[in-house]
Parts: structure tokens; sequence; C-alpha cells
């Protein structure tokens, strides 16, 4: 069985020009290469307004290819139009050009896909783009149940009756490059749910006064540990239950967490993680330091969903950093996504069905919660993502009831970069301190 981690960084490493994911067979020669380029070069437009996608078809052979392209549109928002065949030839080395005209119908996103299936052997090389139209009008029914609040609000109560038992220790180990006299280091545990001890490295400066927080959450099996480079912010880098330093109680491997418990909701694996950053949130308020209005949350794909999840249980946060984030939608995540661990963890007993699977994920889909966030919430996306597509993304975000504000790399799958967490960096403090001019 594969992890989720292992699938994500075996579709994430490439991308193609013009934010076109290629794809071929690696069990046979690679015969032909597509590029796709967008006559819209962001990748968003104006619904019924016609798009022109172009692919440049190159034979890498040295003899003649005879084949069928093949342009299809997918979309959770519209029924899926026709596919278009045209045959063509490809003489030896040949690039040709071939169009595609398109238009969204509504709100939402697409996936166009240029396929080139020969005669000879039926190989085939593909690529493929995602555009989108009017996002912030996209909208996907709710699925939680009757008790879904009630269902946070005992968890919360739960967890409110554990006593935390926060403590803190000095890091020994604290990197030469991270100034000494300016922030201490401290690796951080406490009791979370279900009496599970959970820690994370908390970095705070060596001055006197109040201070912004950040709480950084991991995705999915990531291991959070001190950035080092923050003065002006108090930083907690948390590693709820099976991640990094937190896995005392709750061992991180296999990366199985989106099956582990999933037969009942009060034993999914991600009841006791969103509570773990609740617990997160109820440490930081402990603590001099810490200006009690001004805490944010911010993490990427998983992360992300924790971020939306615990800006939505816990009113102490003030900004929501989200980006490309995960644990949204699920039913459309799973229209749109297939993975073979979930496929697997379904088969392995007679009575897991789909319905009852998706109905416990409900109480976990970021999407049911997310219109309880009030915080002022930032979220980003990689138009081209194939691990959390953009679609399930916004159908979360949509629902968020504070200020909000969005930002879509057009060419960027499952990764936004070191430039974007450096720029995010400066917009959470001058978010925190509008006044302020940063002398990094």
């Amino acid at each position: 069985m594969h992890s989720l981690c292992l699938n994500v960084l075996k579709i994430c490493f490439v991308m193609l020009l013009c934010y076109a994911n290629a794809e071929t067979s690696y069990a046979q020669k690679r015969f032909a290469q597509i590029t796709l380029t967008s006559s819209d070069h962001d990748g968003i437009i104006e619904t019924n307004r016609p798009v022109t996608l172009t692919a440049s078809i190159k034979n890498k052979l040295d003899e003649v290819i005879n084949g069928t392209v093949v342009w299809s549109a997918n979309s959770p928002c519209f029924q899926s139009l026709p596919p278009v065949h045209q045959a063509i030839t490809l003489r030896r080395q040949q690039t040709i050009a071939h169009t595609f005209c398109f238009s969204m119908p509504c709100a939402g996103f697409a996936e166009i896909k240029c396929q080139l299936v020969t005669s000879k052997n039926e190989k085939t090389v593909s690529a493929r783009c995602r555009i989108g139209s009017h996002v912030e009008d996209i909208g996907c029914p709710l699925t939680r149940e009757a008790d879904f609040f009630n269902f946070w609000e005992e968890s919360l109560a739960q967890l409110a009756s554990t006593a935390p038992n926060f403590q803190l220790r000095p890091n020994k180990q604290q990197s030469q490059s991270q100034s000494q006299s300016k922030v201490s280091v401290f690796e951080v545990s406490m009791q979370s749910f279900d009496n599970i001890c959970v820690r994370g490295w908390l970095e705070i400066p060596n001055q006197d006064g109040l201070f912004p927080s950040v709480l950084r959450v991991p995705g999915y099996g990531q291991n959070m540990k001190p950035v080092g480079n923050q003065e002006d912010l108090i930083v907690f880098s948390f590693n709820p239950r099976g991640h990094g330093n937190s896995q005392d109680d709750i061992s991180g491997k296999p990366e199985d967490y989106w099956v582990r418990g999933l037969d009942d909701r009060n034993t999914y694996f991600y009841r006791g993680a969103y509570l773990d950053c609740v617990r997160a949130v109820d440490f930081l308020c402990t603590l001099d330091k810490v200006d009690q209005q001004k805490i944010a949350v911010w993490g990427a794909s998983q992360g992300g969903g924790f971020a939306f999840a615990t800006a939505a249980l816990d009113n102490r946060i003030d900004l929501c950093v989200a980006d490309i984030p995960f644990l949204c939608n699920w039913e459309n995540y799973f229209k749109l996504t297939h993975w073979d661990e979930m496929d697997d963890w379904l088969n392995k007993k007679k009575h897991r069905s789909w319905a009852h699977t998706l109905k416990t994920m409900s109480y976990f889909d970021t999407m049911n919660l997310c219109d309880r966030v009030t915080c002022k919430t930032i979220m980003n996306v990689g138009l081209q993502d194939q691990i959390c597509p953009p679609t399930t993304s916004f159908a979360a975000f949509n629902r968020v009831r504070g200020t909000k504000t969005y930002k879509i790399y057009p060419a960027r799958g499952h990764g936004l970069g070191k430039e974007h967490r450096q720029s995010t960096w400066k917009q959470i403090e001058s978010f925190f301190r509008p006044n302020k001019t940063s002398t990094r």
C-alpha cells in the first residue's frame, strides 16, 4: 500500500511550461512530447468566453507516427463534454501545433486534456492543464449531519477536561544559525485529547513586550521544526499526533492518517488531530509575551486543512493562512483524484462502503466547518494541483464568513515554492504590525 505522502512526491515532481502537467507511460520509450499553452495566461477566464489551448506535439522518433489527437474537458461543475478526435500524421522529428477552443459554461474549474493515441500498439502520450472561471462563486452543497455541531462541541468539551500539563524544555541543540541573543528555542510537550502527548518547537524573542504569534501546522507526515529566522514573532512549529516529535503515543508509520480509525467518527485520526491544534492554541494563550489579539495559524496541504479547522473550532485565531489545503470537500475530492490506499482500505472489510465512509469523513470536511471561520483568512492555491484540486479548496474557502483573500498560482501544482513562503512571513507580520518597517 502506498501512503498519501509517497503519492504526493510521485505526482509533484514534474510541471511543464505554461502550467501543463505531462504524463506518459514510463514503461515504454517516450515517442512524442506534448506541451500545452493557453491564450489566457493566468488560467482564469470569464464564463462563456472562448479560450484557445494549443498543443505543441513533437514526434521524437525517426519514423512516421500515425495517430489520433483526442481533446477532452472534465469538471465536477458541469457535465463532461464529448471528446474531440482528429487523425494526424507526424513525420519523423516533426512538431505540429494543434488547437482546441473551449469556454467555461459556469463558475468552477475544468481540466483540459490532450492525448495522442497511436495506431501502433495503442501507445499514448498526453498533457493536461486546468483553467477556472468566477471561482468566488463556486459552491458545493454541505454534507454535514444534523448532529455535526453537537459532535464538535462535545469533542471540545472532552479536550477541555484533559489537563494539558504544558512543559517547556530548552533546546540544547539549537542551530548556530539562530541568533541565541535574539531568540530562544524550547521543545514544548502537552497532553491532548484522549490523553495523547503531543509536542512542538517554540521560538520566542529575547526581548520585552507583546508579540504576534504564529502556529505552524504540518503537511501529511511532515516533521515541523524551528524556522530559525523570525525575530519579531513568536513561532510555534507544532506536530499533532503521529507527526515529528509527537509519536510517543501515536506512531507516524505507516503514513495512513486519513484511513486510521475511519470506521467510526469517534476514533477517526482527524478528530484527535484537529483537537491537538486547538490544544496548541491553548498553550500559546498561556504565554505572557503572546498578544492575545494577534494569533495566526498557517499550514500547507494537510496543514492548510488544519488551519481551516483550527480557525473554525477556536475563535481565538485572528488570522488563518491556508496554502493548497487538503481535507476539503470530500465528495468532489474523490471524483477528481484517485488513491489506491483508499480503495485498499474499503476492500479490506465487507461492511465498508463509500456511503458510510463519506458520512464519517463529513464530520471532518473543512467545507462543513468553514462557515464558523470569522477571522481574516488567506488562501493560496496552485492552479495545476493534482493532489488537492482547487475546486475542493474553494468549496471550503468560499464558506468563510470573515474577510478573505486568495491567490492562484497559474503554473504551480502541489507546492508554491520558497518565494511564496518568504512573502507569506512578510504578509503575516505586516497584517499584525502594519506600521512596522521590516529590518530584514
